[in-house]
């Protein structure tokens, strides 16, 4: 180990110089962050996504009266059929 270099780098990263450096007002180059048109679109739709409601009321309304007032019913063979359509759909 050579003890010359240690002693350099700890002078680099003595958290002191740090801070009279930020103090003394050098002007630093920020850093840029830049989004592709892809990056700014896939924001816009994240965006969109949250702003949107997670039920769509005018659709689950209906149904919903129908259960709370216990006159909503399922026809047995219809859901029957759409199962096994779609079991069929997934092989």
């Amino acid at each position: 180990m050579r003890i010359e270099a240690y002693n350099q780098i700890q002078q680099v990263y003595q958290p002191g110089k740090v801070g009279k450096t930020r103090q003394a007002g050098t002007a630093s180059k920020g850093d840029q962050l830049q989004f592709s048109s892809l990056g700014r679109d896939i924001g816009t739709a994240q965006t969109a996504i949250a702003a949107a409601p997670d039920v769509r009321e005018e659709l689950t309304a209906s149904i919903k009266a129908q259960v709370q007032n216990g006159t909503y019913s399922v026809d047995a063979g219809t859901f029957a059929d759409k199962l096994l359509k779609k079991l069929e759909e997934m092989r």
